[in-house]
């Protein structure tokens, strides 16, 4: 590296962000950039390591860290924007909401803090729409192949826009009113506003992508005109299946999956009109998300911006410990407590809890009774403490427990695509059950992250334009 003693020199700076007293005020961005002169130190402290875990290990997309980081220290933030851009078609994403197992296996991490890596990937694509360096990218010679591309979140985008790279004619089937899918739907506009994905579209539409939004694929057109129409199909519709609590009182008003709570505010953010009877707000309620991870996260966040009166998470696993446990060592990601930017804005967090019941009354929530739970060591079992049951008080009600598996009823099943265990999309090398049907993303590896999703999106977009030759 061109520091090779930068890690010693400089210490890891975090970019600051608006204090929570303002930023809950709305739901606008809130975190800055740091300047260029700081960003080059954090670039320097990326230490010449015999092996990289953060590009091989860490890293879904495999970015090639070490070079872009080094490329900065030297001021070449075009080189560096080249670099980045070769694995990853869409680096503000992941330099936004990803949650960097990159620095959780930086050799720095195994003594010291991580090289700030998710925020220098963030400062070079930054730096390339800021200087024009990010361009559609034509190909003038055509194949003359039809893909259609069935979702528009993560895979999907990036599988569309290499295929139509490779000269492809390619169609996005997107059954929301705007494409993006999970990105513009399920993430807050305080961790990701959508001119980022605006941005993205209008280049890939540069590059001869078509999209066509509100058609829901097995619905409003059938599986049997996309195989007459296209030569292959792509998959990646997610897994839009989420896990239920089917307790008493399920069904009371005031209980809901939590991409319903986040998808509606984030269409209120953008000009959305939602009937009173239809609208879902914790203004003025005691809120209670039950999951711990971070689509939880995110409604913590959400309900403290809309409001609410107060706003508590429960997970049903212990809490984690503050230090990684001796079966838990680097460069793996941590197994360890960590708060989120939501969790600083004021909320409650309980754990080793289990719902039992939705209190309800006069057909609406008005809390839940939980169960204490003893788990085993290994944390592979657990049981439930005798008399331990107590009633938590709650208005507003949101599951955010995770995810299941791709819907069935529609294309699934007009296909007959072959599923595996857990209820996604079989595949090898991308190649469902079906001639020329593939798949790709969290339809084939259930709920994952943004960041793998665009990775197994560009590697299923390999796969096809082989197929297609």
């Amino acid at each position: 590296m061109a520091k090779a003693n930068g890690y010693l020199l400089y210490n890891r700076k975090n970019p600051l962000k608006l204090p929570v007293e303002d930023r809950i005020k709305n739901f606008k961005e809130f975190e800055n950039l740091l300047p260029e002169h700081m960003i080059r130190e954090q670039a320097a402290r990326c230490m010449d390591c015999g092996i990289p875990f953060c590009h091989n290990f860490g890293c879904p997309v495999y970015n090639y860290i070490p070079d872009w980081n080094h490329m900065v220290y030297l001021g070449k933030w075009k080189e560096a924007s080249d670099l980045l851009h070769s694995t990853n078609n869409f680096p503000e994403f992941t330099g936004k909401v990803c949650p960097a197992p990159c620095e959780k296996s930086c050799t720095l991490a195994n003594n010291w803090e991580a090289v700030t890596i998710k925020h220098i990937e963030l400062q070079i694509v930054e730096k390339a729409w800021e200087n024009g360096w990010i361009k559609p990218i034509i190909n003038k010679n055509k194949t003359n192949k039809k893909v259609a591309i069935i979702g528009s979140g993560p895979a999907g985008l990036a599988a569309a826009q290499q295929l139509a790279r490779m000269g492809h004619n390619v169609v996005v089937f997107e059954r929301s009113e705007k494409a993006g899918g999970l990105l513009r739907y399920g993430i807050p506009d305080f961790k990701l506003d959508k001119n980022y994905i605006d941005r993205r579209l209008e280049q890939m539409v540069a590059e001869g992508v078509s999209f066509e939004t509100q058609v829901n694929v097995g619905v409003d057109i059938s599986t049997n005109y996309l195989m007459r129409s296209f030569d292959a199909i792509l998959f990646a519709t997610g897994t839009a299946v989420a896990r239920d609590l089917k307790i008493p009182g399920r069904y009371a008003k005031g209980v809901y999956f939590a991409l319903d709570f986040l998808g509606q505010q984030n269409r209120i953010n953008h000009g959305a009109i939602i009937p009173v009877d239809e609208l879902i707000s914790a203004k003025d309620k005691d809120v209670i998300v039950i999951g711990g991870g971070d689509t939880g996260a995110d409604c913590v966040g959400t309900s403290i911006r809309q409001g609410a009166k107060s706003v508590t998470q429960v997970e049903i696993l212990p809490q984690p410990p503050l230090e990684r446990r001796p079966d838990n060592p680097w460069p793996f990601w941590p197994q360890t407590l960590s708060n989120s930017t939501s969790h600083e804005e004021g909320c409650k967090r309980l754990w080793s809890l289990s719902a039992k019941e939705f209190i309800v009354e006069n057909n609406a929530v008005k809390g839940v009774k939980f169960v204490e739970l003893e788990w085993t060591d290994d944390r592979k079992s657990f049981k439930e403490v005798p008399n331990s049951e107590k009633i938590y008080n709650a208005d507003l009600v949101l599951l955010a427990m995770g995810f299941l598996h791709c819907q069935h009823d529609t294309y699934v099943k007009e296909l007959n695509l072959e599923l595996d265990q857990r209820g996604n999309i079989k595949v090898n090398d991308y190649r469902t059950s079906v001639n020329k049907v593939f798949a790709t993303g969290d339809a084939i590896t259930g709920a994952s992250l943004v960041v793998r999703a665009i990775y197994h999106g560009r590697q299923a977009a390999d796969k096809i334009n082989l197929f297609l030759k």
